[in-house]
């Protein structure tokens, strides 16, 4: 079973380290298999959360649009081609130097900014794939509404999901109440 730390603490007051929660549950209800941190590698001084405040076309190319987002340190301009942009959305903008998914080959990278047909973009809207998320690359990772920007990517998306196994006399451990219970 996948657990989310971030969904346990909407269910319970849970302050322990993560090593800690996972060793005190193995000792009273469940097998921690593994712990994996999603967020880890996104640069908190690279990668935030920004929003979109302008959409203007591109002078050189039909798909591509010119964005300005709101970083929360000013506005920047970048270039994008994907078909989601919208006006108002809370995006991950990662700023030069952040390491990256690259889109078309899954390899990470550090994000180099440089001319896109002609205009300059001072960092990129990102994608799924891009962030490691998913493999999703057909558009922007949209963040809800109440993203507060200039938030570093990872204290707004970020999460430890546990892998455990739970033993067959234990169904009440089949969930995530189950586990806050416990936990509690």
């Amino acid at each position: 079973m996948k657990l989310s730390l971030n969904w346990l603490r909407e269910l319970t007051d849970v302050s322990l380290p993560v090593p800690t929660l996972a060793s005190r549950l193995i000792d009273a209800t469940a097998e921690v298999e593994s712990w994996e941190t999603i967020g880890a590698q996104w640069d908190p001084e690279r990668i935030r959360v920004a929003e979109v405040v302008a959409i203007a076309p591109h002078p050189n190319a039909d798909r591509l649009r010119l964005a300005t987002v709101e970083t929360g340190a000013g506005q920047q301009q970048v270039v994008c081609g994907a078909p989601n942009l919208a006006i108002g959305q809370k995006v991950a903008f990662a700023t030069e130097g952040a390491e990256l998914f690259d889109g078309h080959t899954g390899k990470r990278e550090k994000l180099k900014l440089r001319p896109i047909r002609g205009v300059d973009s001072a960092g990129m809207v990102l994608s799924e794939k891009e962030l490691g998320i998913s493999d999703d690359h057909e558009g922007i990772l949209e963040l809800p509404a109440d993203a507060v920007v200039g938030r570093p990517l990872a204290e707004q998306l970020g999460d430890v999901i546990f892998d455990i196994s739970t033993w067959a006399n234990r169904a009440d451990l089949l969930g995530v109440l189950g586990f806050a219970r416990e936990v509690a």
